[in-house]
């Protein structure tokens, strides 16, 4: 079983799930207490789907074929029916996705069924509620679903390990869904009723890898303020670019609050007098580059709330007022363009990025540091592979930012005449985020060594996070591997952002 202790979450159907409370389910064990009103709740919408199943009017996919064959019944008994739907859309393909991802799918997809809107049984509620709470997560491939009728087949490798069938990972080891199961302590969950289609027909790997990016993109944000910050101290740059008389009259607020982080975090600064009058835009337009990626992450966060507190099923059952009302909530149009909206910010910021790393290496732009901030150009090469990898790094980027919410193909016999690839566009903008993690771990490293290496004194700011870079990257003398400390540099100033 495994031996994580587990982070606590009340878990009333209250405010929206927080990209906090995703990133911890991602992270490891979480010990949800679903409340005793919602229990009733989603018991009595289970209790009135079962009803109407059985009074011959017709509910999709519990008394009829799926998709198109809606026009044909279904299979008389419900498990049964369970195991069809499930059994049809295994046909994933690819590597798995981050188990991470699919932990944090898991929790978007129980608050949804909370709502009591699903025709859902406390089984799936509690088999849900009981694997999050160890490091269960069920093997599910990245290429299946169009998050155009929810995400269907991921979902159902969700659902089939938590039935014990399929593959699952516990804290990162893979291995049967039957063994990771008794591993952790855990029962096979029975499915009837409408238990099977209500796990699998609603976007909720869509808006947990939409929500997982967002989280990452802000702090990337603020990563890009400090790491601006630090080369533009570094440079000796003066800082009436961001003046705030010059940055009120752009008019655009996010611009005026990165003026405003980035005079704070240069306090004490001595320019050098011997830079150029006007920077490069890579130093001079980081206020309106950084304040736009600001805005637009505002935007996509707002949708991305909104999308984790929907009900994405079909049909959706009302007891209170006897109805079924069968229809579209399945459709991840609104996460789509805001994924998509996700990817072109960690573009651009990746764009910047990329910049500052080159101009620092220059030494006909870098205010006199050596090329490559080497210690001994041509025996010591120092940074010269970092900005090789970064500027692929870049350009894996710039190619997955090609927008998937406008790639709609028709499909399942033109019932999915157009869809959204909300799916795809969530997880391209979470691939793109922490791609962002490893061009700022680059900048950072090579930034601690401009540090070492500059005669200049630099501003309180700039040393504190010299300083926490230099805990995990000493300085260059001679030539070493950079890739680990890359990595182990992003984290850091992912950290530091959390303390900004």
């Amino acid at each position: 079983m495994s031996t994580i202790a587990p982070s606590e979450l009340r878990f009333p159907v209250g405010p929206p799930l927080s990209f906090a409370e995703l990133e911890r389910a991602a992270e490891g064990p979480l010990r949800l207490v679903v409340e005793p009103e919602v229990r009733q709740r989603v018991a009595g919408c289970h209790e009135f789907a079962l009803r109407r199943m059985a009074d011959g009017r017709p509910v999709y996919g519990a008394t009829t074929g799926f998709g198109p064959l809606v026009t044909f019944p279904g299979r008389s008994e419900a498990a049964d029916q369970c195991a069809n739907v499930l059994a049809h859309l295994t046909a994933g393909q690819g590597p798995d996705l981050d188990p991470g991802v699919v932990r944090a799918t898991m929790l978007v997809r129980l608050r949804s069924l909370c709502k009591g809107h699903s025709g859902v049984s406390l089984d799936v509620v509690d088999a849900l509620t009981a694997a999050l709470g160890t490091g269960f997560a069920p093997a599910v491939p990245r290429l299946g679903s169009l998050g155009a009728s929810g995400d269907l087949v991921p979902l159902a490798y969700v659902a089939r390990a938590l039935s014990g069938e399929g593959r699952a990972y516990v804290d990162g080891r893979v291995m049967s869904a039957a063994d990771a199961l008794a591993e952790c302590g855990l029962a096979p969950v029975a499915l009837d009723g409408r238990d099977a289609l209500a796990l699998v027909n609603g976007t909720s790997l869509t808006a947990a890898a939409a929500a997982l990016a967002s989280a990452s993109l802000a702090r990337s944000r603020t990563v890009a303020v400090l790491l601006s910050a630090a080369l533009i101290d570094v440079l000796g740059a003066a800082p009436d670019f961001l003046a705030p008389e010059l940055l009120d009259a752009f008019g655009h607020p996010g611009t005026v609050q990165v003026g405003r982080e980035l005079r704070r975090g240069l306090a004490g600064l001595t320019p050098s007098g011997t830079r150029p009058l006007q920077e490069p835009y890579s130093v001079r337009c980081t206020p309106q580059l950084i304040g736009a990626a600001g805005a637009a992450l505002d935007h996509a966060r707002e949708v991305v709330h909104h999308d984790l507190d929907s009900v994405s099923d079909n049909p959706l059952f009302f007891p209170d007022r006897d109805l079924v009302a069968h229809g579209g909530n399945f459709f991840g149009q609104p996460a789509a363009f805001a994924a998509d909206q996700l990817t072109l910010v960690a573009t651009q910021l990746g764009n910047l990025a990329e910049r500052q790393l080159d101009l620092l290496i220059d030494p006909h732009r870098n205010g006199g540091l050596p090329p490559m901030l080497s210690p001994d150009p041509g025996r010591q090469h120092a940074l010269q592979g970092v900005q090789i990898a970064a500027t692929a790094v870049v350009a894996t980027m710039r190619r997955a930012a090609h927008p998937a919410s406008v790639q709609s193909l028709p499909t399942n016999l033109h019932n999915q005449d157009v869809i959204p690839f909300g799916t795809q566009a969530a997880l391209n903008a979470l691939d793109t985020a922490r791609l962002l993690r490893l061009l700022h771990g680059s900048l950072g490293v090579a930034l601690r060594q401009a540090a070492h290496l500059t005669p200049r004194t630099l501003t309180p700011g700039t040393a504190a996070l010299v300083g926490r870079l230099a805990e995990v990257c000493a300085p260059v003398e001679q030539d070493r591997p950079l890739d680990e400390e890359i990595r182990r540099a992003a984290d850091v100033l992912d950290r530091s952002a959390r303390r900004a």
